[in-house]
């Protein structure tokens, strides 16, 4: 799974960084938690101040274009981002990334 980053836009009011990027990738579609796990790793972040918001593949293609919000810190995400969108993307209120209450 290859990542370009396609479009930045820095949002200084909510700590943050808007992300456009396309994941080329052999396989059937990636899932969500991969996707951010190498985007963290890409913009050396840690996996919890990214949030993949979408995904979107075309039907037969290998290329997927997707939106991620990168924040300053994980308090920022929590503070900013809807209650869907993190758990969607494992991203908890005490901080233990993936544990189910």
């Amino acid at each position: 799974m290859d990542i370009d980053i396609i479009e930045e836009d820095e949002n200084p009011m909510l700590h943050r960084t808007d992300v456009r990027f396309e994941v080329t990738h052999e396989e059937a579609t990636p899932s969500r938690l991969s996707v951010r796990d190498s985007l963290a790793a890409m913009l050396n972040k840690d996996a919890e101040e990214v949030v993949v918001h979408e995904l979107d593949t075309k039907f037969g293609m290998r290329t997927t274009i997707g939106y991620a919000k990168v924040y300053d810190s994980p308090d920022y995400a929590q503070d900013v981002e809807q209650d869907h969108m993190l758990e969607r993307n494992k991203i908890t209120a005490d901080g233990e990334e993936g544990e189910e209450a």
